[in-house]
Parts: structure tokens; C-alpha cells; sequence
């Protein structure tokens, strides 16, 4: 797992940065959507007016709310897929990726 972004809280609202080796973007939104289909994304992510992925509320095993993110950008070789869970602090929130389990063994 690794942690590839840092981001804050505002209102339903998130804005901060990813950073990996390939991508740097600064200023990261991800804004809470409303929709009648219950499968539809509950946020989306913008970098600049650029919309560059989505995500879904979840809860996880033991009840506590997050998102589970999806970035996709036509310079990425496929999307990338990770989650955004409140800090210790409860006011940050960190966005972790882990690299998906292969099938099949290697």
C-alpha cells in the first residue's frame, strides 16, 4: 500500500495533491455529486476544470466511511484504482493505493 495523495475536508467536498512517480498534480478536487441511480459515482475528481476520475462511498468492515477512487487519463496506461480514508487526525484524509491481486499466481 502506498499513500499517493493527502487531501482535506470542506463541507462534502475534498481538495489536495497527488503525488507519485509519474503524476504530480496539485490541487486535486473531488466534489460530491447527487444522482437517482444508486450506482452512479457520489463524487467526482477534478485536476483544474479537467475531470479525471470518480468515486463511490463505502464503508468498510468495520463501519467506517470512505471512498473508494477511480482515475483514469488518457496518459495513464490503465486507471488507477484507491481509497480515501481519514487520518488519525480526522481532519485529513489520505488517499492509498495497493497494487490489485493478480489471479492465477505468478
Amino acid at each position: 500500500m502506498a499513500n499517493i495523495g493527502s487531501f482535506k475536508k470542506s463541507g462534502n467536498d475534498y481538495q489536495g495533491d497527488i503525488l507519485t512517480l509519474s503524476v504530480q498534480q496539485k490541487n486535486v478536487r473531488i466534489v460530491a455529486e447527487e444522482s437517482a441511480n444508486e450506482n452512479a459515482p457520489t463524487h467526482r475528481v477534478f485536476a483544474g476544470r479537467a475531470e479525471i476520475g470518480a468515486a463511490w462511498t463505502k464503508k468498510s468492515r468495520d463501519e467506517r466511511d470512505y471512498l473508494s477512487v477511480k482515475l483514469d487519463d488518457p496518459s495513464f496506461a490503465t486507471a488507477i484504482y484507491a481509497n480515501l480514508f481519514a487520518g488519525e487526525d480526522g481532519k485529513s484524509f489520505n488517499l492509498i493505493w495497493s497494487r490489485p491481486n493478480r489471479s492465477g499466481g505468478d
